[in-house]
């Protein structure tokens, strides 16, 4: 069973679908490309990455907030503390908890990566309609069905084309590594 489960990953892993925000599909590898420009671009410009899931894509966006700014020098973070999310969620209901944070501490140009397996959490879609408004740039990283509505939110989509939540949230993670590496490996070039 053990092989099986990684031959299945590693082929799901290459069949990640990506697309523009006009819908038109591009190759992984140019998403990939696009992504990690536009991260580069805007923190060296001074922006930030925010990071926003649920569950255990609120676990990817923590840990990667954390390498983004640890390893990769750049300022970004989570909206994920407890106390945050029950105070928004108390206050104005759970579909508002990172929408929220986002209208408030979102600058023009910051880099919002949202996570959601099934693509259809509603606090997820309520954050990227902040981070439009703000002004940010939006990569959405989704899973499950085909025609989930995050995967047409932003100016780059990652979608994984599987129903297990293991193997999705396993990709969103790599394809979030694989971009902040990426940057770190290109600050090291002479």
């Amino acid at each position: 069973m053990t092989p099986k489960y990684f031959l299945e990953l590693g082929d799901i892993m290459a069949r990640v679908e990506a697309s523009d925000g006009t819908r038109a599909s591009i190759a992984y590898d140019e998403g990939i490309r696009r992504a990690t420009e536009i991260v580069r671009g805007q923190t060296a410009a001074g922006r930030k990455v925010i990071f926003v899931g649920n569950g255990g894509s609120a676990a990817i966006a923590s840990h990667q907030a954390t390498d983004y700014w640890k390893n990769g020098g750049m300022r970004a973070i989570a909206f994920n503390d407890p106390a945050l999310l029950t105070c928004v969620g108390n206050d104005f209901g759970y579909p508002h908890v990172f929408e929220k944070p986002i209208a408030m501490f979102a600058d023009p140009g910051d880099v919002l990566i949202a996570i959601s397996s099934g693509g259809r959490s509603e606090n997820i879609l309520r954050a990227v309609g902040a981070g439009v408004v703000a002004g940010c740039r939006v990569i959405t990283m989704s899973g499950f069905r085909p025609d989930n509505p995050l995967r047409a939110r932003g100016e780059l989509n990652f979608y994984v084309p599987s129903d297990s939540y293991g193997y999705v949230e396993i990709t969103h993670l790599a394809v979030c590594h694989c971009i902040v590496d990426t940057i770190i490996a290109q600050s090291r070039r002479p």
